[in-house]
């Protein structure tokens, strides 16, 4: 495949993907856990918004910081699409003219700048289709393309920082490449609680991390030792989690989370302040249902 076909179709993915999402759906959370769906489609917009100079030959400096911040405003799906359209407009005679484009890491051929684009495009489409419910499938020949591109590239990307650690490989080309970006291809509801329930911990938001629980959740807790306390239902475990986030100076940071099925386990680091500050870490061994938290089984170091 030739590298504008795949840009074209990989910017088309991506745009579709875009496309779908519900006026509901913005502050969704998404499989790059630091971004909402809202984030995440101001990234890739602001990608496009970028490529449009750079491939008129800019420079880092020249471009300034015109595309920071929020780049979507108030109708962020037609800025997003029109945004699309534009780079796929510039890449032709870009590649024509073959030669370089100026990167913040220095020049790049314009080529290898249009195939970094094109995967970035479709593995955030990806994560903007299970966000939000959309169809996952990716054209298989542009996985294939990007899968080959990535080879030379993936332990370089992920020292960068840019894809997280690979996950386990299953033969399946679009999972497979999924897997080596750091993404999970069954991403799906019990992720996205799993999500929304360390941000409710870590804001100390009792009431948002009670709406992610059914009504017969059950929470063991990791005091008193050796073996804690069992909480069940909803009423207990109010009490006790109304407890934990109530602690002066709480701060509740997740250090890794993973899923499997429907269970979830999160390592994190509980700290507070007052007279005897202190932390401890630990984890949490989770099982949903219907989406849900239904079981919190709470350990401890030391």
């Amino acid at each position: 495949m030739d590298v504008e076909t795949l840009y074209h179709r990989a910017v088309e993915y991506l745009a579709d993907r875009v496309n779908e999402v519900a006026d509901d759906q913005w502050d969704e959370p998404t499989p790059c856990v630091d971004w909402t769906v809202r984030e995440l489609a101001n990234h890739v917009t602001g990608e496009s918004l970028w490529a449009v100079p750079l491939l008129e030959g800019a420079t880092i400096e020249e471009v300034g910081d015109r595309f920071d911040g929020d780049v979507l405003g108030a109708e962020p799906i037609r800025t997003a699409l029109a945004a699309a359209r534009a780079a796929v407009a510039a890449m032709p005679p870009a590649l024509a003219r073959g030669g370089t484009v100026h990167l913040s890491f220095g020049e790049t051929p314009t080529e290898e700048y249009a195939r970094q684009l094109a995967a970035d495009q479709l593995i955030h489409g990806w994560d903007l289709a299970v966000a939000t419910g959309g169809d996952p499938r990716m054209d298989p020949h542009v996985v294939r393309e990007v899968a080959e591109w990535l080879t030379d590239r993936e332990d370089l990307y992920r020292s960068a920082g840019a894809i997280g650690p690979r996950l386990a490989l299953t033969g399946d080309p679009q999972g497979d490449l999924l897997a080596r970006c750091g993404r999970d291809a069954a991403w799906g509801p019990n992720h996205r609680t799993l999500i929304r329930f360390n941000a409710a911990f870590g804001a100390a938001d009792l009431e948002a991390a009670m709406a992610l629980v059914t009504d017969d959740v059950v929470f063991d807790a990791t005091a008193p030792a050796p073996d804690g306390r069992r909480h069940e239902g909803t009423d207990a475990v109010r009490e006790a989690w109304a407890e934990v986030m109530g602690t002066p100076g709480m701060t509740f940071t997740e250090e890794e989370s993973f899923v499997a099925g429907d269970r979830g386990v999160v390592r994190w680091r509980y700290a507070w302040a007052g007279s005897d500050p202190g932390h401890v870490r630990g984890l949490d061994v989770l099982r949903f249902r219907d989406g849900l938290v239904c079981e919190k089984l709470s350990y401890v170091k030391g």
